[in-house]
This record gives structure tokens, sequence and C-alpha cells, in this order.
């Protein structure tokens, strides 16, 4: 959708270019330069959505603590004992 706008900014210059009237010149100028931030506006969020994380598989802090509770014990359990054992 966003690149209609872009389309219509290089029309809108177009227009602007070939016109002999200059009021209709600068309301076109103006109109693709609105086109222009427009098109802008819509690529930049489209590329912010695409990024985007989806919130349900974010993981709450007593899921957090809870495998972390559960790595740290993996870990104790595989680390070897430091002492030699007793003759």
């Amino acid at each position: 959708m966003h690149w209609l706008f872009l389309l219509m900014a290089i029309g809108c210059m177009f227009m602007a270019v070939r016109t002999t009237s200059m009021p209709l010149m600068v309301v076109l100028m103006l109109a693709s330069l609105g086109l222009l931030v427009a098109w802008i506006m819509g690529r930049h969020a489209r590329r912010l959505g695409e990024t985007s994380r989806d919130p349900s598989m974010m993981i709450d802090p007593v899921e957090l603590r809870r495998l972390r509770e559960l790595a740290e014990a993996r870990r104790i359990a595989a680390t070897p004992p430091t002492e030699p054992p007793a003759p």
C-alpha cells in the first residue's frame, strides 16, 4: 500500500515539472512532498512491524526464574566433585 504513495508522489512531481501555471506547480510540489513523507512513514512502519516480536512469545518473570533455577541445578549436578574420595 505504501508503494502507491511513492507512485503518486512521482506522478505529482512529473505534473509539476510539465505545468505552466506557477500556483498549480507549487500545489503539486507540496503534494509530492507530502506523499513522499507518507511513503517513508509507511515503509518505516511496515519494516518495524516485520521485526517486532509477538508478545505472547515473551517469557514472564516467574517462568524466567524457574528456568534459571533449573539451569543452576543442572550446572551444579554436572560439576565433578572437587575433593578426592576418602580412603
